[in-house]
């Protein structure tokens, strides 16, 4: 299958406007399971992109979103089928990944709004996908010569991100008031993106890119700064958080508790 993938990322490649493609995600990272999607990172430049070409490429069963189809961040792409195993083309403007990897190696970073996202979608992820993808076609070099300097995490990100859990208690205050009124919506809202934002923080403090959100905590609670007991007491908060304004302010009592002791790790 690698090798069929192969020559689909070298055809891609030859699409006017595409510079490179990555293979992405779990297999990338040799975190896959056997059922797992092969995510290809489809890296073109502004409007050269041959939308026409592509969709040829894909062909006529196959809808092909161009840029902005996805949304503001995930840009575009397609899903298809080889083999009865699903691959992703997921589009990536090569311009803007690289202006954000600027803005990282400056301590700039945003989060937007992007479907598939509840945390949002965390702007270093952009240049965390080439740092720990793999180059399968790159006539220019470009993106390999990226991946070799987004190889070394930004200082600069890495304190940006860990003093922005600053936010996790701002929520957690909020939390409190919505337990009071028994509102378990927005405890459980607040609750989650707090976790989600301390969750950032420690992959940050051990210099490791976060690229999303799905497997976040199974990864963070076993990083150096994790406090003991992380994970579970994270699952333990948001799996049985209560209904009635007393179960609901005990368990932001719980997260209260559980940030602050990160944040004192993570500024040890």
């Amino acid at each position: 299958m690698y090798e069929m993938i192969k020559e689909m990322a070298g055809r891609l490649a030859a699409v006017p406007g595409v510079g490179g493609v990555m293979l992405g995600g779990s297999r990338a990272r040799g975190e896959h399971r056997p059922e797992s999607d092969w995510d290809l990172g489809v890296y073109y430049r502004g409007d050269a992109l041959d939308l026409g070409a592509l969709r040829a490429l894909a062909g006529p069963d196959v809808e092909v979103s161009g840029p902005g189809g996805w949304g503001p961040w995930v840009n575009g792409g397609a899903w298809l089928k080889v083999d009865g195993v699903a691959v992703d083309w997921i589009l990536r403007d090569l311009d803007r990944v690289e202006r954000v990897w600027e803005d990282c190696r400056e301590g700039r970073y945003e989060v937007g709004v992007q479907p598939g996202h509840p945390l949002g979608f965390w702007s270093p992820c952009y240049p965390g996908e080439v740092a720990l993808g793999q180059v399968l076609a790159d006539p220019s070099g470009e993106l390999t010569a990226l991946r070799a300097r987004t190889s070394v995490y930004p200082e600069p990100l890495r304190e940006a991100l860990i003093a922005g859990a600053w936010e996790a208690e701002f929520l957690v205050a909020g939390a409190a008031k919505g337990a009071a009124r028994a509102d378990g919506l927005y405890v459980s809202l607040c609750l989650s993106r707090a976790f989600g934002i301390l969750a950032q923080a420690l992959f940050a403090a051990d210099r490791r890119w976060c690229l999303n959100e799905k497997g976040a905590l199974a990864s963070a609670e076993l990083l150096p700064s994790a406090p003991p007991g992380f994970g579970d007491r994270v699952r333990a908060l948001l799996g049985a958080q209560g209904a009635t304004a007393e179960a609901l302010s005990a368990t932001v009592e719980g997260a209260r508790a559980l940030i602050e002791e990160t944040r004192a790790a993570l500024t040890a």
